[in-house]
């Protein structure tokens, strides 16, 4: 014993001349229920240890092993809170949350604790034996307003917490996930300062990033937070207050420091009570990457479609993936420019979204071409998709009302759709049946046209060259003049001043790409801004008319998004390129309209990895005038409540299934 003494002063003695160490609690990860939890290091509440003597309880009832007591706290108006009181609340919370579960009322010296809030003397708890033993709870505290309870220094939200019993602290509970899709490139939980930090946790034994989320028995949504305990993620190419901003390059990230404030159109939705969870990869400064050819970085995330290794789309993909792989994920924020957004909605088979130009301000966003950046949401519920979108894009009129003009481009889905009717169950005959049911809804009928022909036809007097010719360098000619001279030569720059003069590593996608930019002449981008603004003038005036009073736009121009085609992430396709050409998915980029992507249907097919036949997502985009979002956002809530169309599930099927 007298060794053992000497040894501990000594260690005492040293940790003496080693004042100036200082260590920062930066939260606990424990097991509940055989599920994984975090502790955040800051507390929300406190309970008065001495006047209750929770010490004491706890060590009566078998002490701990944890440290922490599960706590469960259940606000209540009840003059008695009784048993059913308590069964009927565990039932909600079981229908509404992932983070409380039974565990919190079983095992290690579960607590409950209730909190009083009506206006009716002398209230009281009055569960029976029976029922704690049902729940396993041994201890029921009681809020002061209860005869024989204690105060909460702070009052809480309903939910699930942990408890220190030698301080009396309570903290939060974060329920923790496996990133199994590699969607994210980290976990966010807030800070003291109002900004956010990387989540210091780990699922045990996971190979891969961990994602924290919050009880959503926290939060109750109001006209003011119409959103509230919603979970979304955040591409990285937002400034976000205290993280890191890395655009999918490792370089860059390690450059530039936190960032000292968040990007408005961020902040607008956090404004609304959403829940920011953590940042989602971007393909690398938004340039198009295929999945094993270009993403050199980061690893590409996994669609989660089928069978799960197809090509998740490119730039904002890790949002797209994260959407449609996780139940506990609401919404996930991108960028579109030239289909960041409704590449991954399609490929990955959920509601996403290119907004009309300007919807939402890009300050504090890595630019890839301002005259054509935008910024979109991924959802997977179009109710929730609309609440989330008219709060988001505040410069927009709600219309109640929608056209009846349903344009159908015959050069969009192929001249065989209309001369051979396409056989059932392939991606064909899911666009003629979907359409039926959507002019049943509209009452109206389709009408056929082609976009080329119809250029030829009516185009501007001064312009000779038919669209495909015109419009075949705009899009490169924008994305890389403009990116080279915004992002890619000051962080150049920047890099070498601080290596050297040494050159930072870039991904064979944009590197080619700004190659191309600083072959161009100078006159080059002026060119592909009267090229794009010909078309934008063009396509307002002869195709999707807006100025409506009742529906906003005049018609609804429709053009297949994803058709069930198998994209293989374990094909090479080759070295990247310069993305010529123009195509239906630019037609929105040019003319600045509104085009959001809707799953319609599954396509199937037989997979070379699993060897079964497997099902990837059918996907129409709706185009309306610009500045129509608003009324795009309520027909697709409209047809959801008809049945038009649905939710989509996560996981291998857009619909579910087996």
């Amino acid at each position: 014993m007298g060794r053992v003494r000497l040894l501990f002063v000594a260690a005492a003695v040293g940790c003496a001349v080693a004042a100036q160490t200082v260590f920062q609690h930066t939260g606990t990860t424990l097991l509940l229920g055989g599920l994984p939890y975090f502790v955040p290091p800051t507390p929300v509440s406190q309970i008065d240890v001495l006047a209750y003597d929770v010490l004491a309880l706890v060590d009566q009832n078998g002490g701990l092993s944890s440290g922490f007591v599960p706590i469960s706290v259940i606000p209540s108006g009840n003059t008695e809170f009784g048993d059913s009181a308590l069964a009927a609340t565990v039932q909600a919370w079981k229908e509404k949350d992932d983070v409380w579960s039974e565990a919190f009322l079983k095992g290690e010296c579960p607590w409950i604790y209730i909190a009083y809030n009506g206006s009716q003397d002398s209230p009281s708890v009055s569960l029976t034996d029976e029922s704690k033993e049902g729940y396993g709870i041994q201890l029921a505290l009681r809020a002061a307003s209860y005869s024989g309870g204690v105060d909460l220094s702070s009052p809480l939200p309903s939910g699930p917490y942990f408890l220190d019993p030698l301080s009396g602290n309570v903290f939060e509970a974060y329920r923790l996930y496996d990133d199994e899709n590699q969607a994210f490139l980290y976990s966010t939980i807030p800070d003291d300062s109002g900004g956010y930090e990387v989540l210091s946790a780990k699922v045990p034994g996971a190979a891969t990033e961990t994602i924290g989320v919050p009880s959503r028995l926290y939060f109750t949504p109001t006209p003011e937070h119409p959103l509230a305990g919603m979970r979304f993620a955040v591409k990285d190419i937002y400034d976000v207050q205290g993280l890191r901003t890395g655009c999918g390059n490792r370089a860059y990230w390690a450059l530039y420091p936190p960032r000292t404030q968040t990007a408005p159109a961020v902040q607008r939705l956090l404004d609304s009570g959403l829940v920011l969870v953590g940042k989602t990869k971007s393909s690398q400064f938004a340039n198009g990457e295929v999945a094993t050819d270009d993403w050199v970085d980061l690893h590409a995330p996994y669609n989660p479609r089928g069978d799960g290794y197809q090509d998740g789309s490119s730039s904002s993909t890790g949002s797209g993936t994260a959407v449609a792989a996780y139940p506990w994920l609401d919404f996930a924020i991108g960028s579109d420019t030239g289909g960041s957004m409704r590449g991954p909605a399609g490929a990955n088979g959920v509601f996403g979204n290119r907004p009309s130009h300007g919807a939402v301000s890009l300050d504090d966003v890595m630019p890839l071409s301002p005259a054509l950046d935008t910024a979109g949401i991924f959802a997977r519920d179009a109710r929730a998709w609309t609440v989330a979108g008219h709060w988001w894009y505040q410069n927009f009129t709600a219309y109640s009302q929608f056209p009846q003009n349903i344009l159908f481009p015959v050069d969009s889905f192929g001249s065989s759709y209309l001369t051979h009717p396409p056989a059932d169950g392939t991606a064909a005959a899911t666009f003629n049946n979907f359409i039926q049911k959507l002019e049943d809804f509209l009452r109206t009928t389709r009408t056929e046209m082609n976009l080329t022909s119809l250029w030829l036809e009516t185009k501007p007097s001064n312009v000779s060259s038919p669209l495909s010719e015109m419009l075949n360098t705009t899009y490169p000619v924008l994305i890389t003049t403009d990116q080279t001279s915004l992002l890619a030569e000051p962080f150049f720059a920047d890099y070498a001043a601080a290596h050297e003069g040494r050159k930072p590593f870039v991904d064979p996608a944009p590197l080619t790409r700004w190659t191309y930019g600083w072959s161009l002449p100078a006159s080059a981008h002026d060119e592909a801004i009267v090229n794009k603004t010909t078309f934008m003038d063009w396509f307002a005036r002869e195709v999707v008319r807006g100025g409506d009073p009742n529906t906003c736009s005049e018609g609804i121009f429709l053009y297949p998004q994803s058709s069930g085609r198998t994209t293989y992430r374990n094909a090479y396709s080759g070295p990247p390129g310069t993305p010529f050409g123009f195509s239906s998915g630019r037609i929105a980029v040019f003319a600045e309209t509104p085009d959001m992507v809707v799953p319609i249907g599954e396509a199937p097919y037989n997979s070379t990895i699993t060897g079964k036949t497997e099902y990837l997502p059918v996907t129409l985009s709706f185009v309306a005038a610009k500045g129509c979002d608003l009324m795009l956002f309520s027909l697709f809530a409209a047809l959801q409540d008809a049945g038009v169309i649905s939710p989509v599930s996560t996981g291998s099927r857009v619909f579910g299934g087996s």
